[in-house]
């Protein structure tokens, strides 16, 4: 039989085991943690010994969660948001600590970035990560304490709040926007292949199916910077489009539906002062520029 709690629960294993679970390799999470290789196994195993039960497997592609990972990775996400929640405000009420933040490539680059910036500098306390990811990333597995999408969410225990719709149009120089307006055909900047299948991706490739596509990047700030060269029209959101002054809207004939931003926060978190001091932030930012991104 399996022995159960040999030992107290340690921290430190906790620790580890959160950024093993969260990232899926030894080398990510011993870069995170600024430890090594063996560190990092050592403390899995003593995790393991605790509870007495496997808690991650190794595969060539990384370590893979069991069922019992799984279910150890929520508990000691939720024991790291009790952590920092007392952490994260002052006696007298101020926010402290850090704000995961996640969002989107061309969001973040294009619009949260120089304006979340300014928000540390209102509380001195408070410091703020933003990180970028095509994919969405799982409030569940506490890689963020907020998540920015694009699209209804889907998720369950957690707090949706709308900031508005994204409209979109193509944007070109304007020496390419008159060729194409003297009956040139279009020619486009568009995703990479590994990008084919997002829904802006996949709406080009239908309603120019014959298009050349002569330059591609992985997300829409990347897109503009290649569109202001006059390489092609760019599909981009307006909010990157209408700030880029290099750049020329060009109406087509049709364009992609607008799609919805959500910000999503865990419902443990819905009392952790600098999470909301965080959101109702970011809520203001996108009621301040609604401008720029509807059609």
């Amino acid at each position: 039989m399996t022995e159960k709690k040999r030992t107290e629960l340690d921290w430190q294993d906790v620790r580890v085991f959160l950024a093993l679970g969260r990232h899926g390799s030894l080398s990510a999470a011993a870069r995170l943690l600024a430890v090594n290789h063996a560190t990092i196994a050592r403390r899995l195993r003593s995790l393991e010994a605790t509870f007495g039960e496997k808690l991650a497997e190794r595969r060539p592609s990384g370590y893979v969660l069991t069922p019992a990972g799984h279910r150890m990775l929520a508990a000691a996400g939720d024991m790291e948001s009790a952590m920092q929640t007392l952490g994260r405000g002052g006696q007298d009420g101020t926010p402290r600590g850090l704000v995961r933040v996640n969002a989107p490539p061309a969001l973040a680059m294009g619009f949260l970035i120089e304006r979340m910036a300014l928000i540390p500098g209102r509380f001195p306390g408070l410091d703020i990560d933003l990180a970028a990811d095509v994919r969405a990333v799982s409030l569940d597995r506490h890689v963020a304490d907020i998540a920015i999408r694009l699209g209804r969410p889907t998720d369950g225990d957690v707090v949706a709040k709308p900031l508005g719709s994204m409209a979109y149009g193509f944007y070109g120089t304007p020496e390419v926007c008159r060729r194409i307006k003297e009956g040139d055909e279009p020619v486009f900047v568009g995703f990479d292949e590994i990008n084919a299948d997002l829904p802006e991706a996949v709406w080009l490739a239908r309603q120019h199916p014959q298009a050349r596509v002569a330059f591609r990047a992985n997300n829409q700030v990347g897109q503009a910077i290649a569109a202001r060269t006059g390489v092609g029209l760019a599909l981009l959101p307006h909010y990157i489009g209408r700030q880029d002054t290099r750049l020329r809207h060009h109406p087509m004939p049709a364009t992609p539906p607008s799609r919805e931003i959500w910000l999503l926060t865990r419902r443990l978190d819905r009392k952790n002062i600098a999470v909301r001091t965080v959101v109702d932030a970011v809520i203001q930012l996108f009621e301040e520029n609604q401008g720029l991104f509807i059609a």
